[in-house]
C-alpha cells in the first residue's frame, strides 16, 4: 500500500507537485543575498537565514515576495523522500479515473500532480512546472528537502530556476518574465538544477497568469522498480495525447529517446499560434514533429525581398507587412537573400535538448554572416525598428545577442 498518493485536482491551491535534484550551496548563496532587500509592503520583513539553516529546526519568517501568489508556506518536512523517475505531460489536465490506474500499476511506488508547460524566452522553450512546495520538497535530495528557506520563496511568489538560465535571463532586478510582453516578471527566489526537463518551478498561484494547467503532468516514483517497466503499461492508460518521459534516462542524456515528447506553449503569442506540440527526438539534433501538426500550420509562401520561405502560416501576414515597409522605405539592400538562415527548422537549439522557436516556424534568421551571436550585429537597424513595429522581437536586444534573430512575439492585425 502506497504510504502518500498525490494531491487530487479538490485539493487547495498549492496542492500538487513536481521533482528537483537542488544544489545546496547555491540555494543557500541565493538565498541569502535575496534576504537582504526590503520585503513588499505589509509583509513580514525578517531575512531568511543563511547557509546550514534547515527546514528541520525553527527558522526566521521568510519575506513574502508576492502575497497575491503566496500559497501556504510549507512547513517543516515530515513525510518521506521519494525518487523523480518517470514524468508525464498531457495537453489536458489528468482525471481522477486515469490517475487512480496508474497507481495501481505494479511498481508505481508514489505519485505527485503537478502543472506543465512550456515558455518562449529568447528563442529557448523553456519548461515551468507548478508545484506545492511542500509536495515538490519529497523528490529532491534530503539536505535540501530539509533547506526550509527555499520552499518558502517559491511559496511566497518567488521562482526557483538553474543558475545557467538564471544567468541568461534575469534582468538587473533578478527577476524573469515568463514568456513574451504582458507576460509576468517573477523574482528569482533561488538557483535550483531542476528534474530532467524541467526549467523552473513556481507555485500553483502564478498557474493562471501564465497560462497553464496546475494538474496535466504527473511525477511518479518507481522506488525501487526499475522505471522502464512500466513505460508500455503507463502509455496505454494515458493513450498518445501525453508524453511519458523516463527521468532516468533524461538525467544521463538530456532526453529520453523513446518518449513521444508534448510541448504545450502557454499564453500569450507562442501559446495561441502553437497549440499543442508533439515531436519525437530524431538524432542529430533534429525533432521529428507530429506530420498532423506540420500538415496543419506550416505553409511555403513567397514574400517580398527574400521569395519562397517556409514558416508557421500565422508567420506570414506579419512577415509579409514588415518586409513591404522594408522595400517602400528603400531599405532592400539592407537584406541579403542569400544569407538568409530559413524559418522552420524543426531541430533544438544547437549543444542542446531545448526547442527554438524555429522549431514552431515563429522565428527567421536574417543577413548571418554579420550577425553571429554575442556580437552587436550589422543589420540595419531601421529594419529592426520596421519588424518591432510588425510584432517581431529582435535578439539583438538579449542579454547574451543574436542580431540575426527575428521571432514573432506579437500578433497584430494587418491590413
Amino acid at each position: 500500500m502506497h504510504e502518500r498518493r498525490g494531491a487530487g485536482r479538490g485539493a487547495r491551491p498549492g496542492a500538487r507537485s513536481g521533482a528537483a535534484l537542488v544544489a545546496t550551496a547555491a540555494l543557500a548563496l541565493l538565498l541569502g543575498a535575496c534576504s537582504e532587500r526590503p520585503a513588499p509592503s505589509g509583509t513580514d520583513p525578517t531575512s531568511a537565514a543563511g547557509p546550514g539553516t534547515t527546514g528541520a529546526s525553527a527558522s526566521p519568517a521568510v519575506p513574502v515576495a508576492d502575497p497575491a501568489h503566496a500559497v501556504d508556506p510549507p512547513g517543516p518536512r515530515e513525510d518521506r523522500l521519494w525518487s523523480a523517475d518517470v514524468l508525464v505531460q498531457s495537453d489536458e489536465p489528468l482525471d481522477d479515473a486515469t490517475v487512480r490506474r496508474i497507481e495501481r500499476l505494479p511498481g508505481v511506488a508514489h505519485t505527485e500532480r503537478i502543472g506543465l508547460g512550456q515558455v518562449s524566452l529568447e528563442n529557448r522553450v523553456l519548461t515551468v512546472a507548478a508545484v506545492d512546495p511542500a509536495a515538490y520538497r519529497l523528490f529532491t535530495q534530503a539536505e535540501v528537502a530539509d533547506f526550509q528557506q527555499g520552499w518558502d520563496r517559491v511559496a511566497g511568489g518567488e521562482v526557483a530556476t538553474t543558475a545557467a538560465v538564471s544567468k541568461r535571463l534575469a534582468d538587473r532586478d533578478g527577476s524573469i518574465r515568463l514568456g513574451t510582453a504582458g507576460a509576468p516578471s517573477l523574482h528569482v527566489g533561488a538557483l535550483t538544477p531542476q528534474v530532467p526537463t524541467i526549467d523552473m518551478v513556481v507555485n500553483t498561484a502564478w498557474a493562471p497568469d501564465i497560462g497553464m494547467d496546475t494538474d496535466n503532468g504527473l511525477l511518479i516514483s518507481t522506488d525501487g522498480t526499475t522505471p522502464s517497466r512500466i513505460r508500455t503499461p503507463l502509455e496505454r492508460l494515458v493513450g498518445r495525447r501525453a508524453a511519458v518521459q523516463m527521468l532516468d534516462v533524461a538525467s544521463r542524456i538530456g532526453l529520453d529517446p523513446q518518449a513521444r515528447l508534448t510541448a504545450v506553449p502557454t499564453g500569450g503569442t507562442l501559446g495561441s499560434l502553437v497549440g499543442t506540440y508533439r515531436y519525437q527526438v530524431a538524432g542529430g539534433g533534429r525533432i521529428t514533429p507530429d506530420p498532423a501538426w506540420v500538415a496543419a500550420h506550416i505553409r511555403t509562401e513567397v514574400v517580398p525581398i527574400l521569395g519562397s520561405v517556409t514558416c508557421h502560416e500565422d508567420l506570414f501576414p506579419q512577415l509579409r507587412a514588415a518586409l513591404l515597409e522594408v522595400q517602400q522605405r528603400g531599405l532592400s539592400d539592407a537584406i541579403h537573400p542569400s544569407e538568409y538562415a530559413g524559418c522552420y527548422y524543426p531541430r533544438f537549439i544547437a549543444g542542446t535538448t531545448t526547442l527554438s522557436n524555429h522549431s514552431f516556424g515563429l522565428a527567421l534568421d536574417l543577413n548571418v554572416p554579420g550577425n553571429q551571436r554575442g556580437t552587436v550585429g550589422e543589420i540595419d537597424r531601421d529594419v529592426v525598428a520596421i519588424f518591432k513595429t510588425w510584432g517581431f522581437a529582435w535578439g539583438g536586444d538579449w542579454k547574451y545577442t543574436d542580431p540575426m534573430h527575428f521571432e514573432l512575439s506579437q500578433v497584430k492585425r494587418v491590413g
